[in-house]
């Protein structure tokens, strides 16, 4: 039979394949970029221009910060459908680490002298921290969903329609 309760997305979100996939990218993006700033980024920062260089500087900062929201909200997610940490802990926990937008405030001139995969990551970045953002918001407003009061109305027809055609079989 039906249940009469609503599904909350958050719980159905983290045990389902999509989350895991996301939770992949997302750990996968942070070993990408610190691989990159480590190595490569080294040799790609060295030549630029000292204005460039700061440029560098602050969109490295700003793009390990943006990984590290997003790192700290997966594993807090991950907890939960493991089981390791409830709901409310993990309020608890989202409250310390916020996933803020950031503005950007590097000339575009500068920004676009940054290296080509510097600039990849950080779309990159933004990207999956735009999705997770509206995650967020969707978990957000399903757990602060009013409980449902009235009968669901799927869950009635159904129990009518087992009543007229015997549906205990």
């Amino acid at each position: 039979m039906l249940g009469t309760g609503p599904v909350r997305f958050g719980h159905s979100f983290v045990h389902s394949d999509a989350f895991k996939a996301l939770f992949q990218e997302g750990m996968e993006l942070v070993e990408e970029t610190a691989a990159y700033l480590d190595g490569p980024g080294r040799d790609d920062s060295r030549p630029l221009p000292r204005q460039v260089t700061v440029a560098y500087a602050t969109e490295s900062m700003r793009l390990t910060t943006r990984l590290m929201q997003i790192a700290s909200w997966l594993l807090v997610q991950r907890a939960v459908a493991e089981g390791e940490m409830t709901p409310d802990q993990a309020r608890m926990e989202k409250n310390r680490v916020r996933l803020a937008s950031q503005d950007a405030t590097t000339a575009i001139a500068d920004y676009e002298a940054l290296p080509a995969r510097l600039k990849e990551l950080i779309g990159l970045a933004t990207r999956l921290h735009a999705r997770i953002m509206h995650l967020e918001q969707l978990i957000a407003e399903a757990e602060t969903a009013p409980a449902r009061t009235s009968p669901n109305p799927v869950a009635a027809q159904h129990r009518m329609l087992e009543k007229l055609f015997g549906g205990n079989d």
